[in-house]
């Protein structure tokens, strides 16, 4: 990310004052090893290298600046400043070299570019290829986020490609897992990255380690989390949605979507972490003892970690007393749960969109056999003009869809005549004389019995082995 600002050469050594921030930068000439002079894309840039390491970079010279600066630095500090040619002849082969924290990518022995390694937020390896991704910057309207080398290697083992890979990664600057993680989730199920990983919370980021892929998740890029009910009413979706996201390839995740089951054993887990610590770093939402349900477990440990409350349905119900409306987003086919503050579709790909972003919702009716209509279409529009539509939602669920939306105040219109429509009695397009549905009355007789909170709040888990409910 470059910085501008003025630049003074004295005897002393380097001043730098950036126009930002004000601050100035001192590089004494005692700690400089090394002075190269190149040409880049914007006419000449100077880089130093001090004792420790560190390379600063200072670009914006004029060809005529060479001479004197060379010449000072000869006379007054008795150090050399090095002419570099680069190599532009735009080949993508060479030979990758780390020389301490820089990688620098030869060809034919000349210096095509080189890479900071502190700049490398992740390394990871394949089958015949190394991935380096890079840090983001939040001011930066461009910047680089992954390189990969590919690296050709016959040899069983791949001790080659692996070294390279090591030796990128003593450098960069990754999250470490120092010490035991803090308990570990065996063989959990993930929808999005798809797998199954092992998840290994640690007290800065969540390690997700799976049999080809590894994740490092820092909490702090947890943005909301969420736990939702399958409308199978055996398994949860926990979610956790992520800015910025993680990446597998050219693919970006801003959610990751956790499968977990409500039946079975009790999960019993005991924390690395002592009473004190638990109590002195996370307020006493985690003890050293824990069980029950493993999804209740799971999003407790998440909750204290992540230090954000969990979002549940409230008390929408479809058609069939449960908190989701079966539909299709983009021909793939998922639940629609509307929220107090929003819409969340899952699984893939999974979609939030708050009401404030919303300027209306359009229902559309679709026709089917005989002029019936079975299912019909939802669509939200969105103020920076774009249209997400669910299909595919049955009939039964219209009515208290709309009446849904229109609690909430949101703008409803007919998608194709502009107008404000009113609740269609879906009712009559039933045939009289219909059979009695034993499994839907028992379903909607749950629904009168169930004792709802108010819309998306706080889960709230009972563990034993714990007196403190998560709030």
């Amino acid at each position: 990310q470059q910085d501008p600002g003025k630049l003074k050469v004295q005897e002393d050594g380097v001043h730098f004052k950036s126009v930002k921030t004000g601050k100035t930068l001192l590089i004494r000439h005692v700690d400089v090893v090394d002075i190269e002079w190149l040409r880049v894309a914007k006419g000449y840039e100077m880089k130093l290298v001090t004792v420790d390491g560190q390379i600063r970079k200072f670009d914006g010279f004029k060809e005529s600046d060479y001479g004197e600066l060379r010449d000072f630095f000869k006379t007054t500090c008795r150090k050399e400043m090095r002419e570099v040619d680069l190599c532009v002849k735009g080949w993508n082969w060479g030979e990758a070299t780390v020389n301490g924290s820089l990688l620098s990518f030869l060809i034919d022995s000349k210096r095509a570019f080189e890479i900071p390694l502190k700049e490398v937020s992740q390394v990871t390896s394949g089958k015949n290829e190394v991935t380096l991704e890079f840090h983001q910057s939040e001011e930066a309207s461009q910047s680089l986020v992954e390189m990969r080398f590919h690296i050709p290697t016959s040899v069983p083992g791949r001790p080659r490609l692996q070294a390279f890979a090591d030796l990128c990664l003593t450098q960069a600057d990754v999250m470490q897992a120092v010490g035991d993680a803090i308990m570990t989730f065996d063989e959990i199920q993930t929808l999005t990255p798809r797998g199954r990983y092992a998840i290994k919370p640690y007290p800065s980021f969540l390690q997700l380690h799976g049999k080809t892929f590894d994740y490092k998740i820092p909490y702090d890029s947890v943005t909301r989390l969420f736990l939702l009910p399958h409308n199978d009413q055996k398994q949860m979706f926990f979610v956790m949605a992520l800015d910025p996201p993680i990446r597998q390839g050219q693919t970006r995740y801003y959610f990751i979507i956790f499968l977990l089951p409500t039946e079975g054993d009790d999960f019993e887990v005991t924390l690395s972490l002592t009473e004190q610590e638990l109590e002195e770093r996370y307020g006493g939402k985690m003890t050293k003892h824990m069980s029950g349900s493993l999804y209740e477990v799971f999003s407790r440990v998440m909750r204290a970690l992540v230090g954000k409350k969990i979002t549940v349905p409230g008390t929408f119900k479809n058609s069939n007393e449960q908190c989701a409306i079966s539909c299709s987003n983009r021909a793939t086919s998922g639940y629609l749960y509307p929220l107090d503050k929003g819409f969340i579709f899952v699984h893939k790909p999974a979609v939030y969109i708050k009401f404030d972003a919303i300027v209306s919702v359009n229902f559309a009716r679709m026709s089917g056999s005989a002029g019936i209509s079975r299912s019909f279409d939802f669509e939200l529009e969105l103020r920076d003009g774009n249209v997400i539509h669910f299909s595919s939602i049955m009939k039964e669920d219209y009515t208290r869809l709309f009446e849904f939306v229109t609690k909430k105040e949101i703008r409803v219109k007919n998608s194709n005549k502009g107008k404000p429509v009113q609740p269609v009695d879906y009712e009559e397009d039933e045939t009289s004389g219909s059979e009695h549905d034993a499994y839907l009355e028992r379903m909607k007789a749950e629904g009168d019995n169930y004792d709802s909170e108010d819309e998306d709040s706080d889960f709230v888990a009972k563990a034993s082995g714990s007196d403190d409910d998560l709030e």
